[in-house]
Formats: structure tokens, C-alpha cells, sequence
């Protein structure tokens, strides 16, 4: 054969376990041709075009994003860009105004603000009237479940304090009632209405950015996790087509079409069959769009995620009830159940967004209402980020199968969580966050993914915490629920194999001959390390069907 690339002298995991054998692999064209000992590979593949040593680093299927939103990321990256600002408040609008003496744009807007920066996670509008006080300026938080703005905003929009909170969000108030500049959920939509409408332009460069920073950290799938109008951003699905027809779209990006807050039991019908005619087009076009995102609840930080039980007051450690009550579901429960049944004829795989120990519950009802009325046998249901799972909900997603889609990097005693979600569930509540293991154990699937740019794209942040419980770089932080720490291989498994199979990209995510050359150089052995050094792990050499896509200055010219 006529090998493209064979890779020598370096351990393979082939996407469930290291290969007791293996040190070599070889691709001709798109595909994996040859998996062995170095002497078995060169046997079979003969001269390469590029042979790559891997002087003993680990070579791995590429990851599978099974949840991130790489058109807002892509696109926010572009504009005022907050995700790595560090220091503080302060750095936070230092940042807000050099961005804004730099651009002679309407608005200024961008996102990516940690809630943990501010008191009570909620910002004020006075911070950003003092460097931008003459345009008005709205960023998105990290979680994309607020915004932040400033006082030209809320006059543009009319805000003030008559302005009732909408039924599927809330404006932060003062003692007075007067909006202080945080929006919570539907709320960004008083805003975001008025702001110019994204360009097919700018969403282009948002996506070929995206693309280009999720390969450097040895992405190469992703599911879209919003398909359609949300939080200000429009539906992305054009913009793919758009780089499929030219050829620019590396990597294999599926899709989760958006089921809006507003749907209703009359409206199902009408719902799914528009729906289904946009997977359709989609499809034809190259972007395959087989999920329907709903998103049952918001977060657990602005009392927004749905609880069985009352939110506790954070003042003076006393743990009582508060106005917020039992957060938010945005599709009413019978409507949830329909939705998804419909949905599930229709053949769509359910995308389902839970947060709060009721919100996972009800997910978990909707799927098993389906399965009941004979249906279900072919979704890939899954329900991402699943931080509060109340402990007798904990077996039944292997038992009506219920992939466990994870954002792990969560779970961890970050700032956010010890700060902003503790004082709101208490220890109890606290004691069921992120309960990896135990579904597992149960015999639940388990995939991936980052919520990018809620959380960073990177793959080893992520699987850091999984296996340490721990923020990546505080190895004296408390771990989170120790008990709950998933084995590195189990991690690494969930984000390459179980991810593309979530993705129905099963010709992916494994490294076997005749699957894709979908494959990553890391810049070491991870199974050789500390586990508190997992998160230094980097990405040297990507490639996306035999073609590299990443390539960093430490792999070097190809030998």
C-alpha cells in the first residue's frame, strides 16, 4: 500500500483502552490501514509520505465535542472577548474599555464575564457607564444563561422599574426596583432584540475561528448544542452549509435544532414538522442537524435551575427558603413530554439541557414516557451538564438510556461553586452534583463535551477534573465528591468513542483499520503522569481524515 503517514514508537489508545501492543499506525488516503508494532506497520505500509515518531507519546482518536457552541465562541472571540481576562472585576473592565476605544462600532458586545468576579455573581451597570458611557454595551455571561449591561442599553430598550420580568427570565433589582444591570434568561431578549443582527460574514469568520482553536486542542467532531436564534446570536446553520459547499468545514460538525421556550401543546405539531424540513435542508447541505436541543431549566448560580426543593438563603450561612423558590422549567411538564414523544417519532435524537435535581428528573420522565408508548428503541437520547441528580434518579439513565452527556471541568470547588452555588443548595444538595461514577456504574453510556465558551474547548481541562475532582493547576483544593472521580481511561473513552457515537459518527473515534484517520499526537503519555498534571497535556499533530488540520512548532517537520 501507499501509506500517507505511519506513526512509530509511541502507545495507542484506540478509543477504549491503551492497546496492550500496539506502538504504530498507519492511514492511506482517509483511513486507518494498519495498527501493530512498529516492525508489523512498516511491513504492511511500507515508504510513507510522512512518518511521524512518536518518541513514546500517546496517539488518540480525535476528540469528540458532544456539546459546545462553536458559532457564538467562534464569534465572540472576534468581538470583546472576556473568557481569559483574569484579576478580577477591575481586569474585567479594563478589558471592556480598551476593546471599546478600539472599535467605532454601535455596540459594544462580546461576552465571556465569570459570575465569581462580582458580588453575588451579578454586575452592576454603573461598573461599564464609567469607561463606555455614551454606546451601549451587552456581554453575555460565561454560562450564557445572562448578560451584562450598561445604562445606554437599558435605555435603549425601554427597561426600567415597570418593566415586569418576562416568564422565562428575571432583571436584577435594587432595593427600589430599579433594573441594576444583570439579565437573567429570557430577560437578554428585551435587549438583544434591538442589537444589529449578526452578519453572514461575521458569522463565516466566527466559524472557521471556532474550527481552527478546537483543532488546536485535538478537536475534531463537535455537536452544535444551539441550532437556531438564541441569546442574541441567529441560527449558524447557513454559515456551515456555506463552508461544506466550499470546502473549508474540516471538522465533522453535527447539530442540535433549537425547540423554543415558547413551544406549547398546540404548537408540537407545527413545531417538529418545521423541524424536520430544516434537518432536511441541512442535511442535503452537509451539516447533519439529527438533534433537537431542549433545555429544561437555566443555572444553578442565578436561582434559575430547576430544584425539588426550595433555593436557601446565602446570607449568614442560615439555610431558608428564598423568593427564588424552585428556579425554572421552560416548557411546562406535559408539554415536555410531548414534545419529546413527538419529537422521538420523528427521529430525532433528544439534546436535553439539566441542571437542577428536578430538571434531570423530568428529562428523565420524558424518556421514559416515550419508551412506554413503544418508542425510543433508535434515539440517542442524552442529557448534558446533569450537575444536581437527586440519588433515586441516579440509575435510571442506564435504565431507559439516557446518555450521560458530561461537562466535567464543572465539577470541581472552583470559586463559582464554592461562592455562588453552595450557599444556594446547601451540603445536602451539594453531596449530589456531577455523580459520574455512580451513573455509570448503573450502567449509563458517557460522553463529553466543554459548553464552549461557557468553559474552555480544551479536551485535558475537562478530563483533569474528572479524574481529580479537582481545578485543573489547585491540587490543595478539596476535591468535589472524591468518590465520584472517573479512571483517566474511562474519561479519555467518553470524549473519543462515546462522544462520536453520541454524534452517529461511529466511522470516528476509534483507532482500528478501516475507520476514519480522525487521530491526535498528544505532547506525552498522559497515563504516565501525576493525575495532577493532566491538565498540562497539550495537542501536537491533528489530523481529520488523514489530512493534518494542527500541527504545533514542538512536532516539528514531519521525519
Amino acid at each position: 500500500m501507499a501509506a500517507n503517514w505511519v506513526f512509530t514508537s509511541g502507545r495507542i489508545f484506540d478509543g477504549h483502552c491503551v492497546h496492550p501492543t500496539a506502538t504504530a499506525v498507519a492511514v492511506s488516503g482517509n483511513r486507518i490501514v494498519a495498527v501493530g508494532t512498529d516492525a508489523e506497520v512498516r511491513a504492511q505500509a511500507g515508504p510513507a509520505a510522512e512518518h511521524v515518531d512518536l518518541a513514546g507519546r500517546l496517539l488518540t482518536p480525535g476528540f469528540t465535542d458532544a456539546h459546545l457552541h462553536a458559532g457564538q465562541g467562534g464569534i465572540e472571540r472576534l468581538g470583546c472577548d472576556l473568557t481569559a481576562v483574569t484579576g478580577g472585576a477591575d481586569a474585567v473592565v479594563a478589558h471592556v474599555r480598551d476593546y471599546a476605544r478600539s472599535t467605532d462600532a454601535e455596540w459594544i458586545s462580546g461576552g465571556g464575564w465569570s459570575m465569581s468576579d462580582f458580588p453575588g455573581g451579578n454586575p452592576t451597570a454603573d461598573l461599564l457607564d464609567a469607561v463606555v458611557p455614551d454606546r451601549p454595551v451587552f456581554l453575555i455571561n460565561r454560562d450564557h444563561h445572562g448578560a451584562w449591561v450598561n445604562s445606554a442599553a437599558l435605555r435603549r430598550a425601554g427597561i426600567t422599574a415597570a418593566t415586569p420580568d418576562p416568564a422565562d427570565g428575571r432583571l436584577e433589582r435594587d432595593a427600589h426596583g430599579e433594573p441594576t444591570g444583570t439579565l437573567h434568561e429570557g430577560a437578554m431578549d428585551l435587549v438583544t432584540a434591538l442589537m444589529p443582527v449578526e452578519t453572514a460574514e461575521q458569522q463565516r469568520a466566527g466559524l472557521l475561528e471556532a474550527q481552527r482553536y478546537l483543532h488546536a486542542h485535538g478537536v475534531t467532531g463537535w455537536q452544535e448544542a444551539i441550532v437556531g436564534d438564541y441569546a442574541g446570536h441567529l441560527d449558524i446553520s447557513p454559515a456551515y452549509r456555506e463552508l461544506v459547499r466550499e470546502g473549508l468545514l474540516t471538522g465533522r460538525a453535527t447539530g442540535a435544532l433549537w425547540v423554543p421556550r415558547t413551544t406549547t401543546l398546540a404548537s408540537v405539531g407545527e413545531l417538529v414538522a418545521d423541524l424536520a424540513e430544516r434537518r432536511r435542508v441541512n442535511g442535503a447541505g452537509g451539516f447533519p442537524t439529527v438533534s433537537a436541543k431542549i433545555m429544561i431549566d437555566g443555572v444553578a448560580e442565578n436561582r434559575t435551575a430547576a430544584m425539588l426543593e426550595p433555593y436557601l438563603c446565602p446570607c449568614g450561612g442560615t439555610e431558608r427558603p428564598t423568593d427564588g423558590g424552585l428556579g425554572l422549567t421552560y416548557l411546562g411538564y406535559e408539554v415536555l413530554v410531548e414534545v419529546a414523544a413527538a419529537l422521538d417519532a420523528a427521529a430525532f435524537d433528544l439534546h436535553m439541557h439539566a441542571i437542577g435535581d428536578r430538571a434531570v428528573r423530568y428529562g428523565l420522565d420524558a424518556v421514559e414516557q416515550l419508551r412506554a408508548r413503544g418508542g425510543g428503541d433508535t434515539g440517542r437520547h442524552h442529557m448534558a451538564h446533569v450537575q444536581i441528580v437527586h440519588p433515586a434518579d441516579v440509575a435510571r439513565f442506564g435504565a431507559h438510556g439516557v446518555t450521560v452527556n458530561a461537562q466535567a471541568l464543572w465539577a470541581a470547588n472552583e470559586d463559582q461553586m464554592t461562592e455562588l452555588t453552595v450557599p444556594l443548595i446547601g451540603e445536602e444538595r451539594t453531596r449530589h452534583q456531577y455523580p459520574f461514577a455512580a451513573m455509570c456504574a448503573a450502567g449509563a453510556r458517557l460522553a463529553m463535551g466543554s459548553d464552549w465558551p461557557v468553559s474552555s474547548p480544551d479536551p485535558w481541562q475537562a478530563i483533569h477534573v474528572a479524574v481529580t475532582r479537582r481545578p485543573p493547576g489547585e491540587p490543595d483544593r478539596e476535591p468535589l465528591l472524591e468518590d465520584q472521580a472517573l479512571t483517566l481511561q474511562a474519561s479519555l473513552a467518553a470524549y473519543t468513542s462515546g462522544s462520536a457515537w453520541l454524534n452517529r459518527q461511529e466511522e470516528a473515534g476509534s483507532i482500528v483499520p478501516g475507520r476514519l484517520a480522525d487521530l491526535v499526537v498528544l505532547s506525552t503519555d498522559p497515563f504516565e503522569l501525576a493525575p495532577e498534571d493532566l491538565h498540562t497535556v497539550g495537542t501536537d499533530l491533528t489530523l481529520v481524515g488523514g489530512r493534518a488540520v494542527h500541527a504545533t512548532d514542538r512536532q516539528g517537520a514531519f521525519a
